[in-house]
């Protein structure tokens, strides 16, 4: 009974450490697609895109965020029916808003629709990068630019739900790209909506700027052969093949130092929990007995006591004539 005790005790420990592992492997924002790579990282800011569908006499408003190179953050104080699960990359919440109610809304369904739910649902991102000059569509391989799939579980998350998956393309901005480098002849981006001002559309999809230059588009939200897929539009400079890193923006690679802190701490982690369970298989130990080595480890602090000593008495001792008084 103890020794599955402990067993469990190991495991839950070990799944602690998955996530970490996960998102170190995960390196969507950094891709290399047909041996060219890609940097995405300055762009690792939550977006929101809204979807507004007039239905009178109510009308529904579903905000997709989307947080590229990394799981978005829950918001404190927001209960869990109305959060996507921990893990989204993309997050769904529909609201309803009636004239007759309350103003800010009713949260109909909130909608996990890509994201790393290993942890919980067995579901992983997948991400998958490809170029859209070698996709099989002549259409697309008129267009300069990426596209990504990512994955998310299913919702509602039992036997009536169906598979949620997002489909992002990037396309280059060449005009972006010229301003940055201060080419001559290249005028001011001018907003394309200026013209229809003052007009209302029953349905909208919204645009909105990324804060470095480029756009977010949604584009719809349908099923597709059963899996109700979310297709965005981003246009922004970092999807040239010649793109050049911002001057303020670092390679966003770790660093040696980095790694090798992380390999120490995994090792000792694995170390500690395996010595612990071999000392309780082999010699019954309890407590902090449990631990390796734990007569070395508890002399640590008495140790560090007698170097500083020594280290003061030898600084004291530089200071003195000698043991002779001054005459």
């Amino acid at each position: 009974m103890r020794l599955s005790q402990h067993r469990s005790a190991f495991l839950q420990s070990f799944i602690l450490l998955l996530p970490i592992l996960a998102s170190a492997s995960n390196n969507v924002c950094e891709p290399r697609i047909d041996g060219k790579p890609f940097n995405f990282l300055p762009l690792d800011i939550p977006q929101s895109v809204v979807w507004v569908r007039n239905s009178p006499p109510s009308v529904t408003k579903t905000t997709f965020t989307i947080d590229l190179c990394k799981p978005l953050q829950k918001i404190r104080g927001v209960p869990k029916s109305e959060s996507c699960p921990v893990g989204s990359y993309i997050c769904a919440i529909k609201r309803l808003y009636n004239p007759t109610e309350h103003a800010n809304g009713t949260i109909e369904s909130a909608i996990g629709i890509a994201g790393e739910y290993g942890h919980a649902t067995g579901e992983a991102l997948n991400p998958k990068w490809t170029s859209l000059k070698s996709s099989p569509s002549p259409e697309d391989r008129q267009k300069n630019g990426l596209r990504l799939e990512m994955h998310g579980a299913k919702y509602p998350p039992d036997k009536t739900g169906k598979k949620q998956k997002a489909v992002i393309e990037f396309l280059c901005d060449a005009q972006e790209q010229e301003r940055r480098r201060g080419l001559p002849g290249v005028r001011p981006r001018e907003d394309d909506n200026d013209d229809n001002e003052g007009e209302e559309d029953p349905n909208e999809a919204s645009e909105v700027d990324d804060g470095k230059g480029g756009r977010l588009k949604f584009i719809e939200y349908v099923d597709v052969e059963g899996t109700m897929t979310l297709n965005l539009e981003w246009t922004t400079k970092y999807a040239c093949e010649d793109a050049k890193p911002d001057p303020k923006t670092g390679s966003g690679h770790w660093g040696f130092f980095t790694w090798l802190i992380i390999i120490v701490f995994l090792v000792t982690a694995a170390y500690l929990i395996f010595g612990s369970w071999l000392n309780y298989n082999r010699y019954s130990a309890r407590g902090w007995d449990l631990v390796p080595h734990s007569e070395s480890i508890r002399d640590i602090p008495y140790l560090l006591r007698d170097w500083m000593r020594r280290v003061i008495n030898t600084i004291q001792g530089r200071g003195s004539r000698g043991g002779y008084s001054a005459v």
